[in-house]
Order: C-alpha cells, then sequence, then structure tokens
C-alpha cells in the first residue's frame, strides 16, 4: 500500500494557490492509488520550534544519555522524522516569500534534517527509496528562460534539500504567474487547470 505525506505550509486556508494545487494532486493520486494511504501535516497548525541552544544540545548528545528533557526538546523532530520515513511519496506545497521558502518549511526541514536519522554521520542521505512532489506557487514567474530565473532559490534550495537526505526523484511543479488569481485576472480553478497535465504526470509516478 502507497503511503503520502503531505506537507502544507500556507497560511491563506482555502485562499491558497499552492494547498488547490495539493488538493488537485491529491484527486489523481487518490485515483491512481484506491487503497494508499495520506498522511498530512499543516505546519500553520504545528507548533514549530526554531533552533534553540537547548534543543542543540539534545541534538548533540547521544542518544543513550538523553535526559527526559532532551528528549522532549526532539519529541516532535522524532515525530516529523516518522512521518516522513513511513512515506512512500512526499508532497511538499509552498508559496515564496521573497524568493524564498516560507519561515515554517525551514523550521520543517531544521527539525528533520539530523545526523544519525536522516542523514548519516558519513553525509550520506539515509532518507532511501523515496519520491517527492514540490508544488510551488510563486507570483513572478522563475521558469527556464524567465528573466527572473537567476532569483528562483525556492527550488534550488529545496532540490539541494531533499538531496543531502536521500531523496533524488524529485518532480517540481512551478505555479508561477499566481498574482494573475489575487488580482482577478484569473480564477483559481483556471490557474490550476493550466497545470493539470504535469499534476497528473506527477501523481501517477
Amino acid at each position: 500500500m502507497a503511503t503520502l505525506l503531505v506537507v502544507e505550509t500556507s497560511p491563506r486556508g482555502e485562499g491558497s494557490i499552492s494547498r488547490n494545487m495539493t488538493q488537485s494532486f491529491l484527486k489523481r493520486w487518490k485515483t491512481a492509488n484506491p487503497s494508499g494511504e495520506v498522511i498530512e501535516r499543516d505546519l500553520v497548525k504545528t507548533d514549530l520550534q526554531f533552533i534553540t541552544e537547548h534543543w542543540l544540545e539534545a541534538y548533540f548528545t547521544p542518544a543513550e544519555l538523553h535526559t527526559s528533557e532532551m528528549k522532549e526538546r526532539l519529541q516532535l523532530s522524532d515525530k516529523l522524522i516518522d512521518e516522513l520515513q513511513a512515506a512512500d511519496h512526499l508532497v511538499i506545497a509552498t508559496p515564496v516569500y521573497n524568493y524564498n521558502v516560507p519561515a515554517s518549511l525551514k523550521a520543517w526541514i531544521d527539525a528533520i534534517v539530523r545526523k544519525g536519522k536522516t542523514l548519516g554521520v558519513d553525509g550520506r542521505g539515509l532518507v532511501a527509496d523515496k519520491k517527492a512532489t514540490v508544488l510551488i506557487a510563486s507570483g513572478g514567474i522563475y521558469t527556464d528562460g524567465s528573466f527572473l530565473q537567476d532569483r528562483d532559490i525556492a527550488t534550488l534550495y529545496l532540490r539541494l534539500i531533499l538531496k543531502v537526505i536521500g531523496i533524488t526523484d524529485v518532480t517540481f511543479i512551478a505555479g508561477g504567474g499566481a498574482k494573475a488569481v489575487d488580482l482577478g485576472e484569473l480564477t483559481m480553478e483556471s490557474f490550476v487547470e493550466k497545470l493539470n497535465h504535469e499534476l497528473v504526470l506527477a501523481a501517477a509516478k
């Protein structure tokens, strides 16, 4: 049975373009995987932690020496890593803020990139045999040929992070020009429909 982990980041609820991209993807994934399981991780509803001195103390202390307080500090990180390891396919849906991912997604990444869990002591990624689909909604258009292509930091960053933990089978679906929806030039439905072919292919992988 296939397992899909969906990581949502946008705070805009039903008005979120990246969340609407996810719903379109999910519809197609469930058709291709009727008995599949979906794990949903909404970062807006998750009490994510930024890295602190005490968190790092727990991180760098061998597990057999952890105090109860150290275990508690790493509890959310452990849970997020368990969700990732349980999935065959990871979906990250994110808007772009100031050319990069939201702080909540960076906090999730900081929680799941851990030596001995997702990263070997030799630097080798330990999250093996998984694929990922990244759904990006951005006001600007950063795809090949765009004069803004050199500002596509979000794609470069997420591709690098996924590779670092061992996921190299990654599909990016760029919802560029999303400001057209906010400006009323396109409906949400017509904007997402333009990405239909890419979403179908990614969901069927």
